[in-house]
């Protein structure tokens, strides 16, 4: 493994990740698909001081017509914790492979190939002290975010460059670390405030962090959010419920302010190329960005590496393993993005999103709401909707005909 930044015996921030100073989601889907890579992981996690949340009651959900969205214990727990430690959890289990070398301040220039294009050969790399080294590898995967360098091999070797859909929403958001307070609320242990589409796409996430913190992440579409204390706090004073504002305006700030942008959500139709090169494969945000308010990403990321582990093994006695690899991934995981991508393309309820547009999209908005008019009221309507959320079942389970009825006879009463 090569990783371009230095990494630190305990968790901190670094350069090339940063968005990790904002809230960071991590779904069921993506905590089972770590432990199914690491079995201990999600004791790891409690150990490494993070807060369990049980699914459904101890986040406050305040969305239009609910506040709150009722809460009750839908029987799973996760977990809230901050992207370092979760970094620094999965990197202890990578480290104790004795067949998985990790080196530090190596950043990746170019992957290499064959004179005809036809398969990777290795990369060029570059030090910390600005030597260049290359290395062979039958297969070279490609985590390095947003899959520079495998487009750039592509082009280098004349192949065509994948197609793209995107979603663009110009999101802007900010976050800051507080400390606890002592009178904090029992009900609940952390929030999520969400505007009224398509008027106000102001929203808040609050989660608690290991170390008896808080981290609150403000969210709004085109502008530049504050990056000053009293700006964040004026914000968040201006959030469609109070509920955020009251529990952090007389708190402790542990930190500044930290700003980031996000201009849109990407993917990359892989599936649809035709003489990939052999031996590489690139995985996580380099084939799909979604969204971050969403809290997709590390878990789609966790479940293609599962995925991948999965076609490895079952290709382990073929003669030559790595030669179907690419186009096998490609198109299974089609499947795992499905239901991710769809809930990105709710953005599309902002008349602002640029992109296509979903021919059926006001249905679609209907169909959410309904949805959520029935999860209101019935528990297990409201527990199948969290297991979508967490990417634990497809987004096709809402097609069942019993189901359907039931949403369509609120669609009616609209």
């Amino acid at each position: 493994m090569l990783e371009r930044d230095t990494l630190l015996s305990e968790p901190a921030h670094r350069a090339g990740t940063p968005q990790a100073r904002h809230v960071h989601g991590l779904l069921l889907s993506g905590q089972r698909a770590l432990s199914e890579l690491f079995p201990g992981f999600e004791q790891d996690l409690a150990r490494a001081g993070a807060v369990p949340l049980r699914a459904g009651l101890d986040v406050r959900v305040e969305r239009p017509g609910y506040d709150p969205f009722p809460q009750r214990d839908l029987g799973w727990s996760g977990y809230a914790v901050s992207r370092p430690t979760i970094e620094r959890t999965v990197r202890r289990r990578v480290e104790g492979h004795a067949n998985i070398t990790l080196r530090q301040r190596c950043r990746v220039k170019e992957v290499l190939a064959s004179p005809d294009g036809a398969m990777v050969t290795g990369v060029r790399y570059e030090n910390d002290d600005g030597t260049s080294e290359t290395m062979a590898a039958d297969l070279v995967v490609d985590a390095s975010g947003r899959g520079a360098l495998t487009l750039a091999l592509l082009q280098s070797v004349g192949r065509p460059l994948p197609e793209e859909t995107t979603i663009g929403i110009n999101l802007g958001y900010a976050t800051c670390i507080f400390a606890i307070p002592n009178d904090a609320s029992t009900d609940w242990k952390g929030v999520m405030t969400f505007g009224e589409a398509p008027r106000d796409s102001r929203g808040a996430l609050m989660l608690p962090l290991e170390g008896n913190r808080w981290m609150v992440t403000v969210g709004h579409r085109g502008d530049v959010l504050p990056g000053d204390a009293e700006g964040f706090l004026a914000f968040a004073q201006s959030l469609r419920t109070p509920t955020i504002y009251n529990a952090i305006r007389h708190s402790k700030r542990l930190d500044g302010v930290a700003r980031y942008g996000f201009p849109e959500s990407v993917r990359r139709h892989f599936e649809r190329l035709d003489g990939f090169p052999r031996g590489l494969l690139p995985i996580g945000d380099a084939i799909c960005r979604f969204n971050p308010v969403y809290g997709q990403g590390m878990s789609v990321a966790a479940l293609e590496a599962c995925l991948l582990k999965r076609l490895l093994e079952r290709a382990e006695e073929d003669s030559d393993p790595i030669a179907g690899l690419a186009p096998s991934f490609f198109s299974e995981m089609q499947a795992l993005i499905e239901t991710p991508w769809s809930v990105a393309m709710l953005d599309f309820a902002f008349p602002e999103t640029r992109g296509e547009r979903p021919a059926d999209f006001e249905t679609t908005l209907k169909f959410g709401i309904a949805l959520t008019r029935l999860a209101a009221e019935d528990p297990a309507v409201h527990r199948l909707t969290i297991e979508v959320q967490h990417l634990l079942k497809p987004r096709s389970v809402y097609r069942d005909p019993n189901l359907m009825r039931r949403v369509f006879a609120r669609m009616a009463e609209v």
